[in-house]
């Protein structure tokens, strides 16, 4: 029997195999708001067969964005436009989740299409903030947050959550990787404050332990809540996978209930040894070393390949990004591969 195709238990949440879509910003939204775009996007995938389906991050507060297209979930009246499409894929039997997040030094940049990643808005743009009042590489100089805003942010994460769960969605994912504001307090590279938020390892968590602890009284208990890292900086003297797992065992403890390990995002110009599966061993590393599921993720592409990490306990579940936009059926085509059953749509039967 093939692993990927088998069931995934988190809390009360049955995923129905152990594929999944991770979180990629489609920069399609308007005022927060999600639309047509996204009721295709995300429902084809649901389509395939995918046992997760991790929408892209939603803002929690508007200057949290990325981008002017970002989904957000700073006020309820996104939450319809959301529940439309959580109501579509359930109607396939596909579990949908959502990620919170904000972007901190990293926001007010173009859309994907619009102009080459991080470079500002072209218009209506913001002033950002950070833990320190450092620029990422051609963006403008952030705020350093005081205590009142490090406070606003995680009653803003928490209010996010809320709204998710309204919107009917069975698990969230809180951003903590890639460059932006969670991530950013973690990093000596980008956290330079000399308060309890910055300096010591302890003191660079607390503000992703305070939006967790605060995020998990919001969520269900019986619904599982995810956080996503970046494992490691690739850059001497940054945020590196020693300091993930220990953070991993706190947030284990804390009730998180599945890590989402990538690497990166938070100084521009590192060396990454990009290959297949790359950064799987970092997934391993929590797994076994934090006791805490792991989702890897990072160019797997092919069936056999998500099978044996699966099989060999590297990681509990894998998520596919690039290669389910290239390929948004991939699932029914890995069954094929493994010989497995596959959940093909009615209507599509002919086809199978």
């Amino acid at each position: 029997m093939s692993v990927l195709f088998s069931p995934l238990q988190l809390r009360a949440v049955t995923l129905p195999n152990r594929i999944g879509m991770p979180p990629m910003a489609q920069y399609s939204a308007t005022d927060g708001l999600a639309n047509d775009w996204h009721v295709q996007h995300y429902g084809s995938r649901a389509a395939s067969g995918a046992g997760l389906i991790i929408f892209e991050v939603a803002a929690v507060l508007p200057e949290g964005r990325i981008s002017l297209g970002d989904l957000g979930l700073w006020n309820d009246a996104q939450i319809e436009p959301l529940a439309r499409v959580v109501r579509l894929i359930e109607s396939q039997g596909s579990v949908p989740a959502i990620q919170i997040g904000h972007a901190g030094r990293k926001g007010s940049i173009g859309r994907g299409w619009e102009s080459q990643q991080n470079l500002p808005a072209p218009e209506g743009g913001w002033a950002t903030v950070a833990p320190s009042a450092l620029a990422f590489e051609g963006l403008a100089e952030p705020r350093a947050l005081d205590r009142q805003g490090i406070a606003g942010v995680v009653q803003a994460f928490a209010a996010a959550a809320r709204r998710a769960r309204r919107a009917g969605f069975q698990a969230v994912e809180i951003h903590a990787a890639h460059g932006y504001l969670l991530h950013q307090f973690l990093s000596p590279l980008s956290n330079r404050r000399d308060d309890d938020y910055g300096g010591s390892f302890a003191h660079r968590i607390r503000l992703t332990r305070e939006t967790v602890a605060a995020v998990r009284a919001e969520w269900p208990d019986n619904l599982p809540l995810l956080v996503r890292l970046s494992a490691t900086d690739w850059a001497d003297g940054g945020w590196d996978a020693d300091q993930t797992v220990e953070l991993c065992r706190l947030l284990k403890a804390d009730g998180v209930d599945l890590v989402d390990v990538s690497s990166a995002g938070l100084v521009a110009g590192v060396k990454i040894p990009v290959g297949p599966g790359y950064q799987v061993p970092f997934a391993t590393r929590v797994r076994t070393e934090a006791g805490v599921p792991t989702a890897a993720v990072g160019l797997i592409t092919e069936p056999r390949q998500a099978e044996a990490i699966l099989t060999e306990s590297r990681a509990d579940m894998v998520l596919l990004g690039r290669e389910m936009l290239r390929n948004p059926f991939w699932p029914l085509q890995a069954a094929k591969a493994l010989g497995a059953e596959a959940p093909w749509p009615k209507q599509y039967l002919r086809a199978r």
